[in-house]
């Protein structure tokens, strides 16, 4: 099973492939925003996949057009409720408003 790895708290997790990384992140006991509830439509669990990123669902219509709206988007960033992990680890880095700093 891939290793999640998240940033800056560095806890780790192991999980199976085909789990979202929004729900990888809170069984590792980091807190994430979801004011959507996973359904992909805020930018509140914008996350940035530093390592493992070809590993992870490719990005669907829904989220691009959803990641086109937020300030500060990059190559790495994904929406952690959207994002399904494959069969590599993966390190993710939870930014300022998605950990409800």
């Amino acid at each position: 099973m891939p290793v999640v790895s998240i940033m800056p708290s560095g806890k780790t997790i192991e999980m199976p492939a085909g789990t979202r990384l929004v729900d990888a992140i809170l069984a590792a006991g980091d807190s994430i925003a979801q004011k959507c509830a996973g359904k992909g439509e805020c930018d509140s669990c914008h996350i940035f996949v530093h390592e493992g990123r070809k590993s992870i669902s490719k990005i669907q219509r829904k989220e691009n057009e959803q990641l086109d709206s937020i300030v500060g988007v990059g190559s790495k960033s994904r929406l952690a409720c959207q994002a399904i992990l494959g069969e590599e680890n993966v390190m993710v880095e939870l930014l300022g408003f998605a950990s409800g700093l």
